[in-house]
């Protein structure tokens, strides 16, 4: 994974999440290539996400909580919590097909809101996200 040659931001995001993974490694390669996000630095716990808009950090499990998550193939939506992150893509359509071919899925619905689209989906550990497409 390519870490990114300059932070463009110095000193702490203006705004972000952190989400928790049993596998860092693949959930931090999801986020980067659905959001075309930069890698700004990450060790064994955990990796920094950026964009212009929003960093995100995905947090490694402590082991022993890890050892007692079972996650399905495909993974089984986890809905019943208390937030739900929302992201800006370009296209509802591309981001569909990037999500299931890294191991996620969009649910089928699309709800028009004034100005954007937006679809739910879940990440390839069953975390829920929503996806934002603008239009005119």
């Amino acid at each position: 994974m390519p870490v990114a040659a300059e932070n463009s931001r110095r000193g702490p995001a203006r705004v972000g999440a952190l989400i928790c993974a049993k596998d860092l490694a693949r959930l931090s390669a999801f986020y980067q290539t659905l959001l075309s996000m930069t890698l700004l630095h990450g060790d064994d716990e955990h990796h920094v996400l950026s964009s212009s808009d929003f960093q995100l950090i995905v947090h490694a499990m402590p082991p022993h909580i890890a050892a007692t998550i079972s996650i399905a193939t495909p993974p089984q939506p986890r809905e019943a919590t208390a937030i739900k992150l929302f992201f800006s893509v370009n296209s509802l359509a591309e981001a569909n097909t990037v999500v299931r071919e890294l191991g996620g899925a969009l649910f089928v619905q699309i709800y028009a809101d004034p100005g954007f689209n937006a679809q739910n989906g879940y990440d390839l550990e069953g975390n829920i996200f929503h996806l934002r497409e603008a239009f005119d």
